[in-house]
């Protein structure tokens, strides 16, 4: 029993100077130290700025995926506009052979038409022109409507102005080269005489 007594005393002594060693230290501290206290606040900041990261990046993919989007529509675009209009180039030259074809049919007399002997050649020469409107037509090339219109800068060219009184200034008296379009676009624009009014 008499061993118990200074172990006693020995474990209050020792309570005593830890008290006296933790007296005017933060209770923060004796609970578990300075570390532990601020862990909490690191972890909300750390989540904070994940969060913050996380949208950014969610946003990154969005605008990526915009983009992707209209690029896929521009070569979509891009290529339709190949196939619809791949022929432009070639078409265009052709407008000439139509040109000289119909000017050869225009220049050959009425009495000739009538011969005999040239109905053969007239008929052929038609015949191709005939065929040469049936291509082009299948290939989206119509003649530009001129004759009896309003001038339309997106289709007619005036090249003379035609003092006249049986129609209203500004309408189309007169066609010198056909215009063309080419599905939507412009192939070649009508050169055309415009009406005006005469002068008194």
């Amino acid at each position: 029993m008499s061993d118990t007594k200074p172990e006693a005393k020995d474990e209050k002594t020792v309570d005593a100077a830890v008290e006296a060693e933790l007296e005017g230290v933060p209770e923060s501290m004796k609970e578990g130290g300075e570390g532990e206290a601020s862990q909490p606040e690191n972890s909300d900041n750390r989540i904070e700025a994940l969060e913050t990261e996380l949208a950014e990046a969610q946003q990154a993919v969005l605008y990526a995926q915009a983009e992707t989007q209209n690029v896929r529509r521009r070569l979509e675009k891009d290529a339709q506009d190949a196939r619809n209009y791949a022929a432009t180039g070639f078409a265009r030259d052709m407008l000439s052979v139509m040109d000289n074809m119909n000017r050869a049919l225009e220049a050959i007399p009425s009495e000739v038409k009538d011969e005999e002997k040239w109905k053969g050649l007239i008929g052929g020469i038609e015949a191709t022109g005939r065929e040469l409107q049936t291509v082009f037509e299948k290939n989206g090339i119509k003649r530009v409507a001129s004759v009896g219109l309003p001038l339309d800068p997106n289709q007619h060219q005036a090249m003379v102005e035609v003092p006249t009184d049986d129609e209203e200034p500004g309408t189309i008296v007169q066609e010198m080269q056909a215009g063309y379009m080419i599905k939507d676009r412009l192939l070649r624009p009508a050169f055309v005489g415009v009406a005006k009014k005469p002068e008194e």
